[in-house]
């Protein structure tokens, strides 16, 4: 007597509770991020003679700010434009001033001048961002298409081609030719991004190579089940804690902490430091894209390898045990 499926009506609910489950977990992951944005231990910096310097530096709230002491204001703009705080509150013999980074982080510029506003302190844009994209939202927009566009090229690469080493040279010309097109579309075309045009195109083309590197190197290696994790690490959890659109000591620790070693975090860090600081700060993101890539690379050959073997002894099984019948 056959056996009996599971009934369709029970199978559809299951599906309906399942991804409702998903949902109630997806929700907070994306919106809790965003609701809770306030500094934690933001670099900023106070520059002035000491004891009134010392004196701003105790008023800033302990948890919310890490404050550099510096003398004068060349020095505090110094490590503004080496990518080292956001802001720098400045007292000069006329009254305090603000210093602002708005590469950096517009959200942070426009907090900080907000609260320069009271107390009627002018605000500088020390390391401004483009012209063209003031408030940074064609930065953070733009920057996605980048993620998803490296995810369909992993999983393409992963699912379509057999052949590890062309599998793996995909990857590699998808990343080249996707740093040089990202780049020219979003400062040639549409202004969101200044500095040189190449260094912006090695940044997003190391982003595009880390991104489908590891999609393509996990589906390589565990089928479709990796190209599964690969989003998930990349985009489902990566994208909502990257802070491209904010900064991560804006974001709940350690989430903020956490994102900037996932892809999406630390290209946004990466780009950003390319394009307004002249590749300032840019090192530590550098080498967690180059990680990825190379990890995701080299998944991509032995991936290839093993699932080859295992069909290939899969081959050699069946035809014994055809030969045996």
């Amino acid at each position: 007597m056959p056996r009996q499926g599971r009934p369709p009506l029970l199978i559809a609910v299951l599906i309906g509770l399942g991804i409702v489950v998903v949902q109630a977990l997806l929700v907070p992951l994306f919106a809790a991020p965003a609701a809770n944005l306030g500094p934690r231990d933001l670099p900023v910096v106070v520059a002035g003679p000491a004891p009134a310097a010392d004196a701003l530096a105790a008023r800033l709230e302990p948890d919310a700010f890490a404050v550099t002491r510096v003398p004068d204001a060349a020095a505090a703009d110094a490590l503004l434009r080496d990518n080292q705080a956001y802001a720098a509150f400045v007292l000069t013999p006329t009254g305090p001033a603000v210093h602002t980074a708005g590469g950096a982080s517009p959200t942070v510029a426009q907090l900080v001048s907000q609260a320069a506003a009271g107390m009627n302190a002018p605000v500088t844009d020390v390391v401004p961002g483009s012209p063209d994209d003031p408030r940074g939202a064609g930065f953070a927009a733009g920057f996605l298409p980048l993620a998803l566009t490296g995810l369909a090229a992993g999983a393409a690469l992963a699912l379509l081609v057999r052949a590890r080493w062309a599998r793996f040279t995909g990857v590699l010309v998808f990343g080249v030719a996707g740093g040089l097109v990202g780049s020219l579309v979003l400062q040639q075309w549409l202004g969101v991004l200044t500095g040189d045009y190449l260094l912006n195109a090695a940044a997003i083309g190391l982003f595009a190579t880390a991104v489908a590197g590891t999609v393509a190197g996990l589906g390589a290696a565990l089928g479709r089940p990796g190209l599964a994790l690969g989003a998930l690490l990349v985009f489902v959890v990566g994208n909502p804690i990257s802070a491209v659109s904010a900064a991560p000591e804006l974001l709940p620790q350690p989430w903020g902490a956490i994102g900037q070693f996932l892809p999406i975090g630390a290209g946004g860090s990466l780009l950003r430091s390319t394009a307004f600081f002249d590749g300032a700060g840019g090192a530590g993101p550098a080498w967690v894209l180059g990680a990825y890539a190379a990890v995701g690379l080299l998944l991509a050959l032995v991936g290839g390898v093993r699932r080859a073997g295992r069909a290939q002894a899969t081959t050699v099984a069946d035809d014994r045990v055809a030969v045996a019948a």
